[in-house]
């Protein structure tokens, strides 16, 4: 088989392009009708949509957030170069999105923060919101980098044209609709973007596997490789993939994201019922799982095209992440359009993430470092305007570490390795204030630091013994008996393990990847509870009940040492937000109707525990 990446690229047309500018116009037009068209946006519209979306389009964003291009082009490559077990991690979903449904999600919606960072002021102390907050922007940051930079290596692949070009198409015109129409114009180009990559994505998968020789044969040749392993359930930790790393390593690392994430916490106060949110959260659900699976069919699909002729050993692409938009161009390049239609499905993916990520970086900026910190009276005129500022800059920030990103190597793993380190310690300081009410402040700070620290160690110490060939990773083998080189051919050796390395590891190092989340989370809880042991446990009697979950209310009768919670809390919420805010404690958001605002409004606390478990 021989692949020519000249005539390739030759396919990638005018009606390709034309398919590709449709999408970007049309994410470029909604921003115009919310930023000019629409009434003048308030600081609450430009980060909170008024909190009078519906479910259809938050359940859109949700998918889109964080299923971009990371996933579209990062697990293809996965099941390529390592089997088809990466399939599991799609089952550990169905325990991340009830846990963030009914366990988390609950708590910020009583508080009705619009930094969910507030929380940790309220349950802990200021100095821990602040750290919080600012570990969130660090991940973030780095975050978008990396989906920018992947689908601008996709667009190099399939078009020729330049990688920073791609990624300055992608962020300027991610800048535009986001700094213009604020929130809504994010939810509804999500909303717009998750269709076109849904509907490429299965497009191509399906016509791929019918040109390849049917369904039947894409699982029969992935047989014979040793792809199509379903479950592996060796309980090392230090094994990359296992049915432990996937679905337990797997539900930590997503439910960082379902549970805490700014980004999906800003979403799903920005309804107007919190059933409706939960809905969202369901609809994800269904629509995540299906994602996944498909995307790694694709990768057996695209191992099935190039059973004997490996495009990265023969010197076709250069990187695995490459492997789906070749295979693209080379099953579907005649397709006038179908080209276009993918390329347009990677940039929403690319798309839906940055915009998210510009408009929560901007909330928690202003919330946590600017009302809660330098400008308390600043007025609403000037607080939509430097939300509008802040978003530019996270937007430019974006593409200045686009070239941090280019040096991650596999993006999936990097995405995944950052969320691990990062959001492992984030999760673990929530999930420390929510079910611990014993907890302390000074147990939360020494945990949350030490957590981090930990972290980077074992990260840091992680990539360093791979860059030394201490650490290697075995990949299925591939074959180019069937490639037809010409002279100027260069074929790159199979991938091997080192026979003898060169000096062994510490043990930490070898950890999963996919381990990291969980280890962040535990480290945190067990170093906080330690610490708040010995300083002096937290006085459960004064504790604010609305910090804690769902949970320690369903089960208080079994938990002991929770006598009389919350009986003596006083509410003390001026003192924490001089700004005006709305706190609801039933079922409709108050800041979309303020007839319920009122009616909902607490005039005093009046809590006691059975009152409390009897709402839940």
């Amino acid at each position: 088989m021989a692949v020519n990446i000249d005539e390739l690229v030759e396919r990638f047309t005018w009606i390709d392009y034309t398919v590709f500018g449709f999408m970007l116009a049309i994410s470029a037009a909604i921003g115009i009708f919310y930023g000019v068209c629409g009434k003048k946006q308030n600081t609450s519209d430009f980060l909170m949509a008024g909190k009078s979306m519906t479910t259809f389009p938050v359940a859109m964003s949700l998918i889109a957030s964080f299923m971009s291009a990371i996933t579209l082009l990062g697990t293809p490559s996965e099941v390529y170069q390592f089997g088809f077990l990466y399939w599991l991690i799609g089952f550990s979903y169905f325990f991340v999105m009830p846990s963030a449904a009914y366990l988390y999600f609950p708590v910020f919606y009583k508080l009705q923060v619009t930094s969910a960072y507030e929380y940790l002021e309220r349950r802990f102390h200021r100095v821990v919101r602040y750290i919080g907050s600012f570990t969130f922007i660090i991940q973030m940051s780095l975050y978008m980098a990396i989906v920018v930079y992947a689908p601008a290596l996709a667009l190099a692949q399939v078009t020729g044209l330049n990688v920073y070009v791609s990624v300055s198409l992608i962020c300027f015109v991610c800048i535009f609709y986001t700094t213009l129409g604020g929130m809504k114009a994010v939810l509804w180009t999500d909303a717009i973007q998750m269709i076109i990559m849904y509907g490429s994505m299965m497009f191509v998968i399906i016509k791929g596997a019918i040109d390849v020789g049917g369904f039947e044969y894409v699982w029969q040749k992935n047989v014979e490789s040793g792809r199509a392993e379903l479950v592996n359930f060796d309980p090392n930790p230090t094994t990359r993939h296992t049915f432990w790393t996937l679905i337990v390593g797997g539900y930590f690392t997503w439910i960082t994201i379902y549970g805490v994430n700014q980004a999906q916490v800003q979403r799903y106060l920005c309804v107007q019922t919190k059933q409706m949110a939960i809905n969202a959260l369901w609809i994800n659900l269904v629509g995540l799982f299906i994602l996944m699976i498909s995307c790694a069919f694709g990768g057996m699909v695209v191992y099935a095209r190039y059973w004997d002729c490996d495009p990265v050993r023969s010197g076709v692409v250069s990187k695995g992440d490459q492997l789906f938009p070749l295979f693209v161009m080379d099953t579907l390049g005649q397709w006038y359009g179908l080209p276009g239609l993918f390329v347009a499905g990677i940039f929403s993916g690319a798309l839906s993430t940055v915009s998210s990520g510009m408009n929560s970086l901007a909330a928690i900026v202003l919330e946590d470092y600017v009302k809660a910190g330098c400008c308390p009276d600043i007025s609403e005129k000037k607080a939509t305007l430097l939300s509008k500022v802040l978003s530019l800059f996270f937007g430019l920030l974006t593409f200045g570490l686009v070239f941090v990103a280019e040096q991650l190597g596999n993006i999936l793993s990097a995405a995944l390795s950052i969320f691990g380190m990062v959001g492992g310690p984030l999760l673990g300081v929530f999930t420390l204030g929510m079910f611990f009410p014993w907890a302390n402040s000074k147990g939360a700070f020494t945990g949350l630091l030490t957590s981090l620290v930990f972290m980077f160690w074992i990260g840091g110490g992680h990539q360093i013994a791979r860059s030394y060939g201490q650490i290697t990773f075995d990949r299925k083998m591939t074959s180019i008996e069937g490639c037809n080189f010409n002279e100027t051919t260069t074929i790159r050796p199979e991938p091997l393990v080192a026979e003898e390395p060169v000096e062994e590891p510490l043990a930490l190092y070898r950890l999963s990847y996919m381990w990291y989340s969980a280890t962040g989370c535990f480290t945190v809880i067990v170093v906080g509870l330690l610490v708040s042991f010995l300083t002096g446990l937290q006085n459960v009697r004064t504790l604010d009940p609305r910090t804690l979950s769902p949970a320690i209310f369903w089960f208080r009768r079994f938990i002991p040492g929770i006598e009389g919670l919350g009986e003596d809390f006083v509410d003390e919420e001026e003192g924490l937000r001089t700004h005006q805010s709305s706190v609801s404690l039933g079922n409709i958001n108050p800041a979309f109707d303020t007839t319920v605002k009122e009616k909902y409004t607490p005039k005093s606390n009046g809590f006691t525990p059975e009152k409390e478990s009897s709402k839940l």
